[in-house]
């Protein structure tokens, strides 16, 4: 800036165009040309777009020597909607911070966002009175304490994307023609540098991307110049040949180093390329090793051609694929191996596309399914391979359309018939597998198979009858459950979903015993061939056994199943049996469940299915019930049936066991008296446990096994009492539980009868004790066996009494010497006054009909007290003693 103020002022730009002359003002200052001057060579050496701490101090400098407020850069987001980031500098006693313009938005500023070019300068004089376009940025300016400002635009690398202020806390008249002078230099020097540094920096980034991608694509480069005939290699091309990088006279020629046998083809690939006739040179060619070994590179290269379409440069990358050249020859040799070998198995082999076309027949397919490869290709394999089932003869899916779909090996489960081109046929078995790419994707499928008529037909004759049931013809039991075993399996793979019905027939005892046997054995072949004609063909049905039979549905949910069975039933119930000019009407109970993963077995999965049958049975019979994993009813039908088989078990392993528990007199503690006691059953499981009855005893009297175990009880307790002189001699009365099926039981009385006679024990000794519900519901003859066994001194005792809703009516009827307190009652006599007073009445009304009174569950000594003053004879339960093993048994086969 001149300092002469009768000179004019001319100020340049670093490219040394001028940008503006103008007088200068009268006074000069030499001072801020100085600062300018150094400022503008500064920002043009700019290190750091934002924190150049030179930049910093030179606007500082500037400010304070243009008598200026703040000098604010403002550069823009990459959007050019926002004020991205302030470099400012501003005076101590300036009345706003220059910062707050950061994070500006620019739709605050509308005229400097659309307007501002670069080095065009925007005057606002006086924020409080802008021009109208300025209004905005007027505004804008007078919130933040601004009075006037001095805007100019900087564009870098052609778009405005900062400006720079200079800003007066007061308005101004005017701005001086030295600042416009100074704000355009201003610019320019920045945007010279900022530009500077981004071309560095960006110079910078592709010399480093090239570098890492030359050590990164591990590929060798090189470049010969046409003109100089001089080649350059990269160190990697080099250690790819085996030479160091000093190494260059024996690489001053690469074509001596190519194959001979590869020359030829080299040059005319590369003269077509320097033709023009190919865009790029490519080759995959040998070059020799420094240690003389040959490698196999993969070469492309392009050249560069001057105006006149001479080549004056060619650059090219070599990659070493020698391993990918010997993975591949040992590929086409292992294709070579594969391709003969298919030509010489035994098996047919087709291979498709992914859908499902044909690509490949080896010969014994050909063989097979009378297609030739040439008039096979690309024909949908439906068309070469129909198959059958063996049956039926329904079309089957094919199976490798089936592997395809489902992504997973199809093995056929049973023969198929295979329809060949000429119309022939024959039986086969395969086996399809989908091929997977390189990405796990399905590319094709690959079809194994062979024939197998003659072994079908030889094991047809010899498995017929040892898998089929002679009387109706259908699949016996045992060829049953080996289906229904591959059924769990294939279900637990969950290839297919399958359920199985138990069918009982409810009405064939009464056609059996009044028609005879072979009456029964002509309904249940009828029957047979009734199922048979009613199922699908991929389902089996079979007779299990007596009037029962199986089906076993494929493919079929537990919906479908129930409609299946349902259908089942109606044909049974519509179904009318002749036999002698007789005709019976039948019906069925039938059981459906699921084969699931979570099914254990195929015993435990008949089992379900029994149990379900059973529940149809009990709810009325011709019905159906679904098996549901988390039913209460047929879990507690299992384990009872269970538990029915660990019951005959352990009468015949005599695994049962006698504890007896005192009852003890309350009214009086005559020593005179004897014990009396209760004998109570236990059972000793598998594993040595004791079991209490409440576990097994519900399933005993379901499975009508009560009578049995009360056998077992009275055998041998009286061979206890016989063996033991002293237990007779101190026993007062002795308690024996019996059950209400052993009470209707014909012939359990003369049983006990006799036991007594043999045994010679004092029957006044023994007190039999009968339910209170049990008697009720057989009331005459309970009656009846009461009476009987009275007339020899045996006493009776009604357990859990109070229970029955009936309890006080029924009770004057029946000749018992004893009632027991029901210990429901009386566990909560302390507490609940209502069951004090049920104690007190049953024992008052006990005392008037002439009877003692029991009370069980006498816990402890505040119940037994309490029983005591209600008057009540005796007591029983823990807090009196705890059941005790008695001696050993005599043993086992003794007989009275």
């Amino acid at each position: 800036m001149a300092s002469n103020p009768t000179e004019h002022a001319t100020l340049s730009a670093p490219s040394g165009d001028t940008l503006f002359t103008a007088r200068p003002r009268r006074k000069s200052n030499a001072g801020l040309d100085v600062l300018l001057t150094k400022a503008s060579i500064d920002f043009q050496n700019l290190t750091s777009e934002r924190d150049d701490p030179l930049l910093k101090h030179n606007l500082e400098a500037l400010r304070e020597a243009a008598g200026l407020d703040a000098i604010v850069i403002a550069t823009f987001d990459e959007a050019h909607k926002s004020i991205e980031h302030v470099v400012a500098a501003s005076g101590l006693f300036a009345t706003f911070n220059p910062i707050v313009f950061h994070g500006e938005p620019l739709e605050r500023l509308p005229y400097l966002r659309s307007k501002l070019g670069h080095l065009r300068i925007v005057e606002i004089r006086d924020t409080a009175h802008p021009r109208r376009e300025l209004t905005a940025e007027g505004v804008r300016f007078a919130s933040l304490h601004i009075g006037a400002a001095l805007v100019v635009g900087v564009a870098i690398q052609g778009r405005v994307q900062a400006f720079i202020a200079l800003c007066s806390t007061l308005p101004r008249d005017s701005w001086d023609a030295n600042l416009h002078l100074m704000l355009k230099l201003l610019g320019s020097s920045y945007s010279s540098g900022v530009e500077r540094l981004r071309y560095q920096k960006h110079f910078h980034q592709l010399e480093e991307r090239n570098e890492l991608a030359l050590h990164g694509a591990n590929d060798g480069l090189w470049d010969f110049e046409v003109d100089s005939q001089r080649t350059w290699f990269s160190p990697r091309w080099k250690a790819m040949l085996g030479y160091s990088d000093e190494d260059a006279e024996p690489l001053t020629d690469w074509q001596q180093l190519l194959h001979p046998d590869d020359t030829v083809r080299v040059s005319t690939a590369l003269r077509d390329h320097l033709s023009g006739k190919e865009p790029l040179f490519e080759s995959v060619h040998r070059l020799r090793h420094r240690d003389g070994v040959w490698l196999w590179v993969e070469s492309r290269a392009k050249a560069r051609v001057d105006e006149h379409g001479r080549a004056r440069r060619i650059v090219g990358v070599d990659l070493d694929v020698t391993e990918r050249k010997l993975y591949e020859e040992a590929l086409f040799k292992e294709k070579e191996s594969a391709q003969i070998t298919l030509q010489s198995i035994g098996d047919g082999v087709i291979t498709t596309d992914s859908k499902c076309r044909i690509e490949y027949l080896n010969p014994v397919a050909e063989q097979l399914t009378g297609w030739r490869l040439e008039h096979a290709q690309g024909r949908v394999i439906d068309e070469i391979f129909r198959s059958f089932h063996e049956e039926t003869c329904e079309p089957l899916e094919n199976p490798l359309a089936v592997a395809i779909r489902r992504t997973r090996a199809i093995k056929s489960v049973r023969p198929t018939l295979l329809i060949r081109r000429d119309g022939n046929e024959l039986y086969i078995e395969s086996c399809a597998s989908p091929i997977r790419d390189g990405a796990g994707n399905v590319s094709g499928g690959v079809l194994v198979f062979h024939d197998v008529s003659e072994s079908r037909e030889l094991n047809r004759k010899l498995s017929y009858h040892a898998s089929h049931d002679i009387l109706t013809g259908l699949v016996n039991r045992r060829e049953f459950e080996s289906r229904l075993e591959r059924a769990l399996k294939s279900a637990k793979a969950r290839e297919a979903s399958y359920a199985l019905c138990h069918i009982d027939l409810d009405q064939f005892k009464i056609i059996n015993d009044n028609c005879g046997h072979s009456a029964g054995d002509a309904l249940l072949g009828q029957v047979g061939a009734l199922l048979k004609s009613k199922i699908r063909w991929r389902d089996t049905v079979s007779r299990l056994g007596g009037d029962e039979f199986g089906v076993l549905l494929e493919s079929c949910s537990l919906e479908e199943a129930v409609r299946n069975a349902e259908m089942l039933r109606e044909a049974i119930r519509n179904y009318k049996f002749v036999w002698e000019e007789r005709t019976f009407r039948l019906g069925a109970s039938i059981g459906v469940v699921p084969l699931s993963p979570e099914n254990e077995d195929v015993a435990s999965l008949i089992s379900a299915a029994d149990s379900a049958c059973a529940a149809a049975k009990e709810s009325g019979r011709n019905r159906i019930y679904s098996f549901q994993e988390n039913d209460i009813d047929l879990m507690r039908r299992r384990r009872e049936m269970q538990w029915a088989a660990r019951i005959n078990n352990a009468l015949e392993d005599n695994r049962f066991e006698i504890f007896r528990q005192v009852i003890q007199p309350l009214q009086h503690k005559d020593a005179a008296h004897g014990l009396h006691y209760e004998l109570l059953l236990r059972i000793r499981d598998e594993a040595g446990k004791i079991v209490a009855p409440d576990q097994f005893i519900v399933a005993a009297e379901r499975y009508g096994l009560t009578p049995n175990i009360d056998r077992w009880m009275i055998e041998h307790a009286l061979r206890w009492l016989v063996s033991e002189a002293d237990e007779r001699e101190k026993l007062e009365l002795c308690s024996i539980n019996l059950s209400g099926q052993s009470l209707g039981d014909d012939k359990f009385l003369p049983f006990v009868i006799d036991h007594f006679h043999r045994s010679g024990i004092d029957a006044s000794k023994i007190c039999f004790e009968i339910t209170e519900t049990a008697a009720i519901a057989s009331f005459s003859q309970a009656n009846r066996f009461i009476h009987a066994l009275k007339e020899l001194g045996c006493r009776f005792a009604l357990d859990d009494f109070g229970t029955g809703l009936s309890s006080f009516g029924y009770l004057k009827h029946f000749p018992v010497d004893f009632l027991k307190i029901d210990g429901s009652f009386v566990k909560e006599i302390l507490h609940d006054p209502i069951d004090r007073e049920m104690v007190r009445s049953i024992n008052e009304i006990g005392h008037l009909t002439g009877k003692q009174t029991i009370a069980e569950f006498a816990e402890n000594v505040e119940i037994i007290e309490m029983l005591r003053s209600l008057g009540v004879d005796y007591a029983q339960g823990y807090g009196i003693a705890t059941p005790q093993r008695v001696m050993k048994l005599a043993s086992g086969n003794e007989a009275f």
